[in-house]
This record gives C-alpha cells, structure tokens and sequence, in this order.
C-alpha cells in the first residue's frame, strides 16, 4: 500500500516543530555612539549624539536577530540609559535567555518579566532580536508573527527642535519641498509660555495649509501653565499638544477642555498606565512607544486598550536609530487605527548610516521592509567603526534545554 501523504496541517506541524528545536547560543550587547545632524533640543535636555545599545541574538539554528535599546539624552528621559541597558542584559537576562527555545518568544519574554523588574526598554531591545531571528526562522516579516499588517507605508512627522523660529521655519519649508514630511512636532517647554506660543504661531503661519503644526511640552508647565498655553496654541492654529504637563491627573483635568487634542506620551509606561488613563478619559490620543510600552507585544496591549476606549493612536519614538525605528514600524503597521500618524524620523536625524539599505523615506511616509524578520541588516563595517567597546558576549552550550 502507498504511503500516506502528509497533511498540510501534518506537515505545518512538522515545520512548527522543526522551527522549535533551535534554542539560544549567545547574546551580544555592544554600544554604537553617532552623531546628529543638529543640536536636538527638549525640554530636559540637548542632544548632541545619539547612543544605541545594540544587542544580538545567535540561535543554534544559525539565525541571528538584532534589537535595539535607545534613550533620549542620557538618563535625562527616564531611569534607563543604553550604558544601563547593556550592563541588565549582560548581567540578568542573558543567563536566564541561554539555551532557552528561540522560537517560544511570548514564552521567554513571560520568563524575563517575572526575573526582571521593570526595565522596559532593555526588554523591548532583547524581545525585538528574538522575533527578527524568529521572522528569518520561519520567512516572515515580524509585522506577520505580530498579526499582520494593514500597511506597508506610515507617514512620518518630523520634529522642530532647534529653538530658532527663522532656522525651524527654513528647515520645515525644505522638508515640505523634498516631499519628506509634511506634519511637524515642535520641541517646547524651554522658554516662557507666551514665547513658545508666539514661536509656534510664527512658525504656524509661515507653513500655512500645506502643513499640520503639533508641539510636545514634555512636561514642562505646570497645569496654570497649560491653560494659559493650551488657549495660545488654540488660537495659533496647533492641531495637537503632547504632554503639557507630568501628572497624569492634570492632563486628564485639561483634556476636553479646549479644542485641541491633548495626547499622552510619558505618563504612558505600559498597558496598565493605559488602562488607566482610558478609564479616567486622560488623553484624546495615546503616543505609543514600543520601548516605553516594554516590547512590541505591550506595545500592541496600548494599541487595544485606546482602541477600546476610542483613544487616538499615535505612533511616537525614543528617537531609535534605524533597528529600533523599524522594528516600531513593523509593530504600528498592525494597528487598526493610526490617525495621528508616526513620527519614526530617529534615524534621519544621525549622520551616519549603520545599514547595508537605508531605510526607504518618500512622499512623506515611511515604507515597511517585506523581506523575513525587520527586513534589514546591519553594515558590520560601520557597526565596527562607531562601537564604542570591543563587544562582550555570554556564551552557552547549545544543547542546554530551557528550565
């Protein structure tokens, strides 16, 4: 009697299984420093460079996957910086990734949460590696193993932050030129609220209609403050102002309370603040950040939660370089609703390029790889270059079996 063809659910299993036997061989961080093509400045800080702590991930089947850890100034954002990051996965999580099923990403980053407290961006750089090695695992873009995308372009908005109106105004108007955005964020916080609405009504003014002008306070007004300046940027035509103020309290005491879009950014660190937030109507827009969210799954969580809500979602940037940008792209590429757009310009904003194929910004969007896990790889040569250290490594027996 011939034999009995398989299944195509017989041979799916066979493949699933087959994709399980590869466990982790070694985990890699290494600090890669870069410099900005201006001074960025915020409310907190001034940029001058921009570190990203890389970290690899090599799996006994020969699939490698590369993740990215990025902060906005240093420590001046938040309690992670990439120093931070590299020393937590060095010392913590890799002992507790090695040997374990590469392919049980969920799983592992389950086993990481409970182990590790917090440390939400070095989480996010460690679950980012596991699924672009699992995406080349399988053939897929990480958008597919996250659900699927209902994308393939994102627009992008860039970001304002010279503190000069005359030198803003020029860059935007070169940028509107070159058909490389159209929507731009504007860095305040710095000066007295009357001069940072009169900076935003001049800068408002001179784009016209051809632009949309939103601005990012990054906490910095007090909540009489923000009443003063929301009732200004009404009036100079802003569409949109993201975190005016720290509490989360306040900003929900200042939504709905003037005709502009009040969006949530720091007071959102995972899907428990979004919970929250949604339950007291804190925002009208959620700015999700996949780092601050703690990975791209978290990421997804805030995603359903504002969705639930009817919150508006906003794809927002810890000014990533091009691995931790597209690995937010491929994330936001899911979601069912993206209103506000994304503002994934980190890597633009470096004057050194780190991929053997930069990423593809046109027309004002953003184009999503299609190729298997983020679509991308590194140019090792100019990763080499700009490393600040020779890289340390955590090394394993392959044959070691997950606890």
């Amino acid at each position: 009697m011939a034999a009995m063809q398989p299944t195509n659910a017989t041979s799916s299993l066979a493949s699933a299984t087959a994709h399980s036997t590869a466990v982790i061989d070694k985990v890699e961080t290494m600090l890669v420093d870069l410099p900005t093509i201006r001074p960025h400045q915020l409310s907190m800080a001034t940029m001058h460079g921009q570190t990203l702590m890389l970290v690899r991930v090599h799996c006994s089947d020969g699939t490698v996957g590369i993740g990215e850890g990025t902060t906005i100034g240093g420590l001046a954002y938040g309690a992670e910086s990439p120093e931070g990051m590299k020393l937590a996965i060095d010392t913590y999580f890799a002992p507790l990734m090695l040997g374990a099923d590469a392919s049980r990403v969920a799983a592992l980053m389950a086993r990481l949460g409970k182990a590790v407290r917090d440390n939400r961006f070095a989480k996010c750089a460690v679950e980012t590696a596991l699924f672009d090695a699992l995406g080349h695992r399988v053939g897929l873009p990480v958008s597919e193993l996250l659900g699927g995308r209902l994308r393939d372009r994102l627009p992008v908005a860039w970001t304002l932050a010279s503190g000069d109106t005359a030198r803003d105004i020029d860059e935007a108007q070169r940028m509107l030129a070159t058909r490389r955005h159209r929507i731009f964020k504007l860095k305040i916080g710095r000066k007295p609220v009357r001069d940072d609405v009169v900076h935003v009504a001049a800068i408002r003014q001179a784009l016209g209609d051809e632009a949309s002008v939103r601005v990012d306070v990054n906490m910095a007004w007090t909540e009489l403050e923000a009443h003063y300046g929301l009732a200004g940027l009404v009036d100079a035509g802003c569409e949109l102002v993201e975190q005016p103020v720290g509490s989360a309290d306040a900003l929900a005491r200042l939504t709905g309370k003037y005709p502009i879009a009040v969006m949530a950014d720091e007071s959102l660190t995972g899907p428990a603040s979004a919970f929250a937030l949604a339950s007291a109507r804190g925002a009208d827009v959620f700015a999700i950040k996949t780092e601050q969210s703690g990975g791209l799954l978290a990421a997804q969580q805030v995603a359903a939660i504002a969705d639930a809500a009817h919150i508006g979602l906003y794809g927002g940037t810890m000014l990533e370089g091009a691995v931790g940008s597209i690995a937010s792209a491929h994330v936001f590429s899911t979601f069912r609703e993206l209103r506000w757009g994304t503002e994934l310009f980190g890597p633009l904003l470096l004057t050194e390029e780190i991929l053997t194929q930069p990423l593809a910004y046109q027309d004002f969007e953003l184009q999503i790889p299609g190729g298997p896990g983020l679509g991308i790889a590194l140019d090792e040569d100019r990763v080499r270059h700009f490393r600040r250290d020779r890289p340390r490594t955590s090394v394993g027996p392959a044959t070691a079996q997950a606890a």
